[in-house]
């Protein structure tokens, strides 16, 4: 304005910025305005949050509701709309997962009937398939409960995106909402489960301090398990065995996750998972003919509400047929555009009805309304039969999961000095708590609690002329079992056993005397295996992959014999000791490495480093 001379006025006058004067009142008079616009803005919002506070305030109505010309807040006057909502939120109570009830909603054809909030078709209602989101927003909203609330959130300007004006909120926590009420609306549910679904869904949130949603995979104490020593919640691991099984293992990690430090215990899940399945029978077992009874009227009650919101569709969709019949007798036959219009509308009208109940058979004989004789029979059975039921391929690992949640808050496990045996503390829901002992399967046989028995009896069978099936036999019979997940000795199981120990089998010591005597710095490979500590099925895949000097003798059993000095056992040693997969990382083998340093330098490479 000053640079092109253009003049400013107002009711008071003309002023000329290219003037002081003038242009300080103009800043002025800017001021003046800005304040008021403040203070105006600020009695309006000191009038919303008062007729707020009074629970005047109209403000948006979740699904199920309506509000009506005098301002009062009703629940919808369809019937169908109130079934749906309250089947809701009875899903939700029985799975206690949104994605479940949103599952249910879809696989048994049910809409969600929604008000339209603005335009010219403003109040009518629609329906439209359920949403994970629309199932979640029904869940927090404190409406459903009878509260009126406001200000549950505020606009962060960081997170607002152009164009969108209802983006940026932030939801906030219940003790700054600015408005509470309880009891000023009609409720579908009580406050006690509002609370309880709140804290379902915080729950089912993959927190650390939440036991999170129960989620595909066979161990079933997932967030239940706590480790003995630290007191942190063991995680879950799996790893893929024979035929694409899962194996679950529970580990305490997080000391290795937040420090680089060393796993603080870890056991299999698979024997766990079986030792508190068997408590958690034996629990419920006076229990089970009330739990049969209850499964069966539940069954029923949730087949009759799903029957009753289809046969509210069909009477929705006779009268809309009945209204289009009714319309199109009341125009004049003479007015063809506007019957034709009325006769398209009817047999749009019809064929929506012929399409619904064509739906509605193929439910019902999907899934009958009425549980049949042989289904009750089957639930009356759960009385005598729980471990059968518990076991049925009908039974997923999420229910299993969920029945352990209900009983059980947690279980802390303690692995006794590395060894197969974990003690297992069982806190039940009402205070109870169970302490027991299980065993878990372990790597080596000298993590054995019971290893100086076993190998002092098998070093006494083994003196006493015994071979090893028949030592193998008697193992078994005085209650001796091997690690890992076999529950009894083998032949070869003993041999390995046998050859750990240093005891040489009548076999293998006939088999020596006919053979070749060894040199200087040659080994038997059992002999140089039991030496370094390592399985001696290890040290024969060394040989074939050219880790080791060896050669075999001329004898009918070719055996093995291997060359190795001092120098050389240490460094297999310091080779055993590389963590797994050491060598399947390096770019070359060892033999092609030495071969290249002694064609070289004619040294023997340098030993301050396990190579391969």
């Amino acid at each position: 304005c000053v640079r092109s001379g253009a003049l400013l006025a107002d009711p008071d006058g003309v002023y000329d910025p290219a003037e002081h004067n003038d242009r300080m009142l103009l800043g002025l008079k800017g001021t003046i305005s800005e304040a008021e616009l403040h203070l105006i803005k600020q009695r309006m919002w000191n009038g919303r949050i008062n007729k707020a506070r009074r629970g005047e305030l109209a403000v948006p109505l979740p699904v199920g509701y309506l509000r009506l010309a005098d301002g009062q807040v009703v629940k919808d006057p369809d019937e169908q709309v109130q079934a749906v909502v309250r089947l809701v939120f009875d899903l939700f109570d029985e799975l206690g997962l949104i994605n479940g009830v949103l599952r249910f909603l879809v696989d048994h054809g049910i809409q969600m009937g929604i008000r339209t909030r603005e335009g010219p078709e403003k109040g009518r209602l629609v329906w439209r398939r359920p949403s994970r989101i629309m199932i979640q927003n029904m869940l927090r909203h404190a409406a459903y409960a009878g509260i009126y609330v406001y200000g549950r959130s505020r606009t962060d300007p960081r997170r607002r995106i152009p164009g969108r004006p209802c983006t940026g909120r932030v939801r906030k926590p219940r003790e700054d909402w600015l408005v509470y009420l309880p009891g000023m609306l009609p409720a579908y549910v009580g406050t006690e489960q509002h609370e309880r679904n709140l804290a379902r869904i915080e729950t089912n949130r993959s927190r650390a301090l939440s036991l999170g949603a129960l989620r595909d995979g066979p161990a079933l104490l997932v967030g239940l398990v706590y480790c003995g020593r630290c007191g942190t919640r063991m995680t879950v691991h799996y790893q893929r065995g024979a035929g694409g099984k899962l194996w679950p293992k529970y580990e305490c990690s997080r000391v290795k996750a937040d420090y680089g430090g060393v796993l603080c215990q870890q056991l299999s899940g698979a024997c766990l998972d079986r030792y508190v399945t068997a408590l958690l029978l034996t629990a419920l077992a006076p229990a089970a003919l009330e739990v049969s009874l209850a499964a069966a009227e539940h069954a029923q009650q949730r087949r009759h509400e799903v029957d009753r919101i289809w046969r509210q569709r069909l009477e929705r969709a006779a009268y809309a047929v009945d209204r289009a019949r009714r319309q199109y007798q009341l125009a004049e036959p003479e007015n063809r555009l506007v019957v034709r219009e009325l006769e398209r509308a009817w047999e749009a009208a019809l064929a929506e009805r012929q399409h619904l109940g064509e739906d509605y058979d193929r439910f019902v004989a999907a899934r009958p309304r009425v549980l049949t004789a042989i289904e009750r029979e089957q639930i009356r059975a759960l009385a005598s039969d729980l471990p059968a039921v518990w076991q049925a391929p009908t039974t997923t690992d999420t229910d299993r999961k969920q029945l352990m949640r209900h009983l059980i808050e947690k279980i802390r496990v303690t692995v006794i000095d590395d060894s197969e045996r974990v003690t297992v503390q069982i806190a039940w829901a009402g205070g109870h708590r169970t302490d027991g002992e299980t065993v878990r399967p372990v790597g080596r046989l000298d993590q054995l609690s019971y290893f100086p028995q076993l190998a002092a009896r098998a070093w006494e069978l083994a003196a006493a002329g015994q071979t090893a099936p028949a030592i193998a036999k008697i193992l078994n019979a005085e209650g001796f079992r091997p690690p890992k997940r076999r529950d009894h000795f083998g032949t070869q199981g003993v041999r390995q056993l046998l050859r750990e120990l240093g005891c040489i089998s009548p076999q293998e010591q006939s088999l020596r005397r006919n053979a070749s005597p060894l040199g200087p710095d040659e080994w038997w490979p059992s002999d140089l295996a039991r030496e370094i500590g390592m399985p001696r099925v290890t040290l024969f895949g060394w040989i074939k992959n050219g880790w080791v000097t060896a050669h075999q003798q001329d004898d009918r059993r070719r055996s093995w014999v291997i060359h190795a000095d001092r120098a050389e056992v240490e460094r297999l040693r310091r080779l055993h000791e590389l963590p797994r997969g050491h060598g399947a990382r390096q770019p070359w083998l060892y033999h092609q490495r030495m071969a290249i340093i002694q064609n070289e330098t004619g040294a023997h490479g340098d030993d301050d480093e396990p190579q391969l």
